[in-house]
């Protein structure tokens, strides 16, 4: 879409789900926060017309794991979208930098060279409680927020290939 009046083009992808099929890889690490997560990724999926029976949870131990199982589901080539979703917790150890960071980096690679959209929806917090309150109901939940994107990704992937969105 063209953005009226304006001198420069602007296109944008739209937000829908129908007819999508989606897979959501989440780590079982941090389980109340990513469970939470995952009710967020799925209620969004769900108000956007993502129908249940098209819709894939693979679950992994961990957001090291992430990046691992989301290269592996891209090449099975059945989803318009993956959707990662993890939980790592600043604790007293380096250990936090080298998951998180490899989580990062890692599903940035299987993005960028995967045919479909691979968002990133790992959070990365000092404390458990910054986590909880990304993780809370509605809308500013981290899940819904990275699955909305996914599905306007899909639609801006599919106008950059020159099908209809």
């Amino acid at each position: 879409m063209s953005g009226e009046g304006s001198p420069v083009g602007e296109i944008r992808g739209t937000i829908h789900g129908a007819g999508l099929r989606v897979a959501v890889v989440v780590s079982r690490f941090n389980a109340d926060v990513t469970e939470r997560l995952l009710e967020g990724a799925l209620a969004c999926l769900e108000e956007h017309g993502t129908a249940a029976e098209h819709v894939d949870v693979y679950r992994v131990p961990g957001a090291w794991e992430l990046p691992q199982v989301s290269a592996r589901v891209v090449a099975l080539r059945r989803h318009h979208a993956v959707v990662a979703l993890g939980c790592v917790i600043r604790g007293e150890t380096a250990h936090f930098d080298y998951v998180a960071g490899e989580a990062s980096r890692g599903l940035g690679e299987v993005a960028r060279a995967s045919a479909v959209p691979v968002v990133f929806g790992v959070l990365t917090t000092d404390t458990r409680g910054q986590a909880m309150a990304r993780a809370g109901d509605g809308p500013g939940n981290k899940g819904y927020e990275v699955t909305l994107a996914a599905l306007e990704l899909v639609s801006l992937y599919r106008m950059l290939e020159g099908a209809s969105p």
